[in-house]
C-alpha cells in the first residue's frame, strides 16, 4: 500500500444502524464479545464484507477467544483485526481505531509473552463522535426499557 490509509466513506451510514451501536454497547458495556460478533458478522455480510467491518468484528472474536483461554485463537483473530485496521486512518466511523490498534498490539505482546498464562485483559472501544456516543446511550436506554418490559 502506498501509505495512504483509507478511510470508510460507502459505510458512513451504519452509524445509526441499530446492529454497529449494538456491536459498541455489547463491547464496551457488557463485553459480550461473542455477541459483539453476531451483530457484526449480520453486518459485515450485508455490507459487502469489509475488510474494516471484519476487523472489528475480529477484534472482538479475539477478545472472546482470550477470555475463554483460547490463546492461540486469541492470537491468530487479534493479528487478523490489526493487520486489517492498520489499512484504516485512525478515527473512522467514529471510532478511534489508532487505540484500538495500540490495544491489540499490547494484547499480543501479552499473549506472546506468556503464552500459556496471559491474564486477560479488557479494553474498549473509544467513541470520538459525539453523535455516536449518543445513539450508542440512546440504544442502551433503550435495550434496558426492553428488558424491563
Amino acid at each position: 500500500m502506498s501509505g495512504v490509509k483509507k478511510g470508510a466513506d460507502r459505510l458512513v451510514g451504519i452509524q445509526d444502524d441499530e446492529r454497529y451501536l449494538a456491536y459498541i454497547s455489547l463491547f464496551n458495556r457488557d463485553r459480550d464479545y461473542f455477541e459483539c460478533h453476531e451483530v457484526m458478522e449480520e453486518l459485515w455480510l450485508e455490507e459487502g464484507r469489509s475488510s474494516l467491518l471484519q476487523g472489528l468484528l475480529q477484534a472482538a472474536v479475539g477478545l472472546h477467544h482470550w477470555d475463554n483461554g483460547n490463546r492461540t485463537g486469541a492470537v491468530k483473530l487479534m493479528a487478523a483485526a490489526f493487520e486489517k485496521l492498520n489499512d484504516y486512518e485512525d478515527v473512522v466511523l467514529g471510532l478511534d481505531l489508532l487505540h484500538l490498534r495500540r490495544d491489540l498490539e499490547e494484547a499480543l505482546k501479552a499473549l506472546s509473552s506468556q503464552p500459556e498464562d496471559a491474564p486477560f485483559q479488557a479494553f474498549v472501544l473509544h467513541v470520538r463522535d459525539e453523535s455516536l456516543r449518543s445513539a450508542v446511550d440512546r440504544w442502551e436506554r433503550a435495550s434496558v426499557d426492553e428488558e424491563v418490559d
